[in-house]
Formats: structure tokens, C-alpha cells, sequence
């Protein structure tokens, strides 16, 4: 018997971000859709830009935690269009983000208060970060900088 869409939503939900583990691919949103085609389970895929490099190592953990539930006919689709938007993100994501210590993404440009001590007191360093879709800020009231995840 296969298992039906939740539960795969919920395996799904288990798979990691491979640039920031804390958070799972459900929850960054890219994953957009989980459909039976046939015997074919097929899992469409949006990457957070173009060009990310982690597009086909997320691919792979994806299909790997599907077969390891024991689905064997897998099809890992990369859907471009509509382009991934941190408005996908989970509200469940954006506070893992937060514990983590990135600042999660705001309609205004940049993060409302530092993620490790909540001052609201905050700089950009610069508008590249640890990855292309992250941005360095700095706490002034703490001092410590920290990534801010960018609106896209």
C-alpha cells in the first residue's frame, strides 16, 4: 500500500536544509508540490535562486528520505516558475530561523531585532553574507553580528 500525500508531506518535513540544517525543506518552502503519477511519486521543487548550489544536494537528501521509506520510483522536478519568494517560508521556519540566529526575513528590508539578545538596535555590515541569499548585520547592543535572511 503507498502511502498517501500528507504523510509524505510530513517525511518531507524531516528533510534538512543543507545550508541551514535547522530548518527543513518543507518549511523554506521549496518544496511545492507532492503528487502520485501513476506509481510515480513525483515532488516538484523550487530553489531559493537560479543558481543555488544546493539545488541538487537537496534533491538527492529528498529522493534518499523518500527511499528510505521504501518508495523506490521517484521523480525529483525543478519548477522555476512562480520563483521561490521568502513570503513561502513557515511561520514554523522563520522561528527556527530566529533560534538559530538568523534574523528571518521582513517586508521591510531588514531584521527587526537581533536574533541572539532582541535589541532592536541593529547595522548592516554588508549586503553579502555566509550565502547569496543571507546578508551580515551587528547588534549594537550586544555586538554580535549575525546573518539576516534577505527578501526575495
Amino acid at each position: 500500500m503507498r502511502p498517501d500525500v500528507p504523510q509524505i508531506w510530513d517525511w518531507l518535513d524531516a528533510v534538512p536544509d543543507p545550508e541551514i540544517p535547522v530548518i527543513s525543506v518543507v518549511d523554506l518552502g521549496i518544496v511545492r508540490s507532492v503528487q502520485w503519477d501513476g506509481d510515480t511519486l513525483e515532488v516538484a521543487v523550487t530553489p531559493t535562486y537560479s543558481g543555488c548550489p544546493a539545488t541538487s544536494i537537496i534533491s538527492i537528501d529528498i529522493e534518499t528520505a523518500l527511499r528510505d521509506r521504501g518508495l523506490n520510483d521517484v521523480r525529483i522536478k525543478t519548477q522555476i516558475a512562480p520563483a521561490w519568494t521568502t513570503d513561502w517560508l513557515s511561520e514554523k521556519g522563520r522561528s527556527k530561523l530566529e533560534e538559530y540566529g538568523i534574523a528571518p526575513p521582513q517586508a521591510a528590508g531588514g531584521p527587526e531585532r537581533c536574533p541572539h539578545c532582541s535589541a532592536t538596535h541593529v547595522e548592516k555590515i554588508s549586503q553579502f553574507g555566509s550565502t547569496p541569499c543571507k546578508a551580515q548585520w551587528r547588534c549594537k547592543s550586544c555586538l554580535e553580528p549575525f546573518d539576516y535572511f534577505k527578501c526575495i
